[in-house]
């Protein structure tokens, strides 16, 4: 597999959350230093050796409510 990417949003509570699309990863972090590691963490438990991607990518996507 050459790239998995991660939905990344602002959580409610604080913090961050990231989601794989296609896959079934998902975690969450108070930073985005947190984040990032705690990515690498679920996508090193997630795949098999040697079967891991070789690039991720953080795709991010925030939420901006305009008033009339």
């Amino acid at each position: 597999m050459g790239e998995i990417i991660f939905v990344v949003e602002e959580a409610p509570e604080g913090g961050f959350s990231a989601r794989a699309l296609g896959e079934s990863i998902f975690t969450q972090g108070a930073t985005m230093d947190e984040l990032r590691e705690r990515v690498r963490d679920a996508v090193r438990c997630h795949f098999d050796e040697g079967a891991q991607p070789g690039m991720i990518r953080l795709h991010f996507v925030r939420d901006e409510l305009i008033t009339a």
